[in-house]
């Protein structure tokens, strides 16, 4: 029996501090965690979601293997068709933990497994830290977690302690390296500069040889500070001076190379706690952010990902549009697709045809059998947005007649 419009154009369920990485065609989604009742509920371990950007269908498989434990903070990223888990906090505590899954199965088969026979030596358990992708490596700054008394150094901000477990909690600005070929730990030296201060909820980025780094929290404040670090030489830019105008303190945003020279920011939460929609671009040329006016501001985000399409377009899934401190409810999933440039003449004409596939129902099986494959993507495409609008609009309206 055919699968019908709801169960056909389903999405990934709601989630906030998930992991969601790009590799080829496909956005791929794991983990995080949703509110229930006022309980924190983790997503289940051994569930992948995949999204298909020509056709915007989800799918949903099962996982096996050595599964991580449901986690929320984690630390994903993509390197030669591998995610790779990193961190995250679960029902008992902080991790450092590494994983990963083949993303490039030939059998539909996703297996996760866990990394123990790594030569050197992990950072500390830790999580809502980012990492930089370079050179098959995977670069992790900073995060919140749990210390040892005897693993305490200046690149740790105490925040808690239990004293007689000797246990502290804190903020990092520490840096390791995992080498993905030689399955080794490092930490690098650094040779210079002035590394920011301790953080968590902050975000990431490269560009080119650079690893960049905006906001995040430290105690009570949140920063919307801007470094980057040579990650050739291993040396701090320090505090980059802006020109002009620049975004507000926040965390919990999201940080996306766009082009060779462009970052593009979106979202997260304010130091008077109020969840964002705004986005910027940072163009590292002119040292200068440029505010983007058009984004609709009715859809704030923080705690979500953000990853780059094939086409420039950055597509951010999931988050919450509330306050997770004081009103863990709002968290989404639905998908906000940003242009960051303009599309491709064939990406043009396809989504036109598949806007208008009930017009031109008699010509498009005329087309040429590659151009029909694509054509058909797109019109399925438009079908799933228009599904998902119209629930939206449903729901909102069942919601307006039970309020009143």
């Amino acid at each position: 029996m055919a699968a019908g419009p709801a169960e056909r154009f389903c999405v990934a369920e709601e989630r906030s501090g998930h992991c969601a990485v790009v590799d080829g065609n496909f956005l791929y989604v794991w983990g995080g965690y949703v509110s229930i009742e006022e309980n924190e509920v983790y997503l289940p371990n051994d569930e992948l979601w995949i999204y298909e950007m020509d056709s915007g269908l989800w799918t949903m498989h099962l996982m096996e293997g050595e599964l991580p434990t449901s986690m929320s903070g984690s630390c994903g990223a993509s390197i030669n068709g591998k995610l790779y888990i990193f961190g995250g906090f679960d029902d008992k505590g902080y991790s450092n933990r590494l994983y990963y899954v083949n993303l490039r199965t030939k059998n539909g088969t996703y297996r996760w497994k866990k990394i123990t026979n790594f030569k050197g030596q992990p950072p500390t358990p830790r999580d809502k830290l980012s990492c930089w992708v370079y050179k098959d490596r995977l670069i992790y700054f900073g995060g919140y977690g749990c210390r040892k008394h005897n693993e305490l150094s200046d690149c740790f901000d105490v925040h808690d302690a239990f004293w007689e477990g000797q246990i502290f909690w804190g903020w990092h600005n520490d840096v390791h390296v995992f080498d993905t070929n030689t399955q080794t730990w490092s930490q690098p030296a650094i040779r210079g500069g002035e590394p920011p201060q301790p953080r968590a909820a902050h975000t990431c980025a490269v560009l080119g040889n650079k690893g960049y780094i905006f906001g995040g929290r430290v105690l009570q404040t949140r920063m919307n500070d801007l470094h980057c670090l040579n990650l050739d030489t291993w040396t701090w830019s320090g505090r980059i001076s802006i020109n002009g105008e620049k975004p507000k303190d926040r965390s919990w945003h999201t940080l996306t190379p766009i082009g060779d020279d462009r970052l593009f920011l979106f979202g997260g939460l304010s130091s008077d706690n109020v969840p964002l929609s705004d986005g910027w671009i940072h163009n590292i040329s002119t040292n200068g952010w440029k505010q983007l006016t058009h984004l609709p501001k009715s859809r704030p985000r923080l705690w979500h990902t953000a990853c780059l399409g094939k086409e420039g377009e950055v597509m951010v899934f999931g988050g919450s549009k509330d306050d997770l401190h004081f009103m863990d409810t709002g968290h989404c999933s639905d998908l906000l697709i940003f242009q960051t440039q303009p599309y491709s003449l064939l990406r043009l004409c396809l989504d036109c045809i598949g806007k208008n596939a009930a017009l031109l129902k008699n010509q498009i099986p005329c087309l040429p059998s590659k151009l029909l494959q694509q054509v058909l993507k797109k019109i399925t495409f438009w079908a799933a947005v228009n599904h998902r609008q119209e629930r939206k609009a449903e729901t909102e309206r069942q919601g307006q007649l039970n309020s009143t």
